[in-house]
Order: structure tokens, then sequence, then C-alpha cells
């Protein structure tokens, strides 16, 4: 077993299995030229060995938001999405209440393990974020701030091995059969 940061641990015994990244940049003012943090969670998802299944760039606005997640939950060939940007305090910051209600259920815990890491890198300031995560129609959704380096804290630090299929003692990949059953 393979002892990663942040008490990840890797069964290298056990097949990785790829999984499938749909990345939602929202934002009033980047476009595919000055967006940055939607090609480094690109960058990120396939370093580590799943697949960009989608990517787009959204305004701060829940309708627009809304309907390009929805798109992706409904996507056979989307596993995951994860959303950057919009989840401050300011008026145009509305990426929790689009896709809350979105949820079947919420991941509190990522949340908390989020804040946990960000307080690491950028102290009390990590209570102006609302990143938030959560399944719907057996999909998870993943919502980080806007931020390269806060992306990198959640990607690398948190969402990363969750999608490790090796990663121990349980991972979200391997209950993503089980996300639908009623």
């Amino acid at each position: 077993m393979n002892d990663t940061s942040h008490g990840c641990r890797i069964d290298e015994s056990l097949p990785f299995k790829p999984v499938r990244v749909a990345v939602l940049t929202i934002s009033d003012t980047r476009d595919d030229e000055s967006d940055t943090s939607g090609p480094l969670l690109m960058d990120r998802v396939k370093r580590d060995g799943h697949i960009v299944a989608a990517h787009a760039i959204v305004r701060d606005d829940v309708g627009a938001i809304q309907a390009q997640v929805r798109d992706w939950i409904a996507d056979p060939a989307v596993d995951v999405v994860v959303t950057t940007g919009g989840t401050g305090l300011t008026g145009r910051d509305v990426t929790p209440e689009a896709i809350r209600p979105l949820f079947e259920k919420e991941i509190e815990g990522f949340a908390i393990v989020w804040h946990m890491l960000s307080y690491q890198s950028v102290g009390l300031s990590t209570l102006q974020s609302r990143a938030c995560a959560g399944v719907t129609d057996g999909k998870f959704i993943f919502a980080l701030p806007g931020s390269n380096g806060a992306c990198k804290d959640g990607w690398d630090k948190i969402i990363r091995w969750q999608l490790d299929s090796r990663h121990r003692p349980c991972n979200l990949v391997e209950i993503m059969p089980r996300l639908t059953e009623r």
C-alpha cells in the first residue's frame, strides 16, 4: 500500500478505473483565451489518468449554470462535473445557488475537508468560499472557487484521491454503480 499526503493510501494491487470528467468555468469575465482555472483542471484530470469528457464556460447566471450542469447530468459520457468559479460572497457569485437545488444528496464532508485544507493555504480567507459537492442521478458534482490555487487545492488534495479507484479505505468510484439504487 502506497501512502500519500493527507492520509491517502493507494493500493497498487488494485486496477485504476478512469472516470469521465466535465469541467465548467463560471465567469462573467473569462473566455477561452483568458480562462486559466478550467485548463488547469483539465490538465490535472488528464495527468491523473482520467478523461476530459467536456469543457464549457458560462456566465455567472443561475439559469445558464443549471442548464449546462443538467446537460452533463443527462449525458451518459459524463461521470463527474467539476465547476470553477462563482463560489464567493459577492452578488454575482451564484454557483452554490445554481447547483445545490440539483443535488439529490449533498456531500457535506467535502466542504468541511475543503475548508480544512484551504485554511492551510489562505488562512481565514477560506471562510469567503462556498465550495460544495453533491450527487445527482449517479453523477458527482464538485464546485470549486475560481482561483488557480483553489483549483489546485481542491483537485490535488481532495477530488483526485476520491476519484482514484485504488484509494483506501474507500473512494467515490467504487460506489458509482450504486448511486442510483432505490
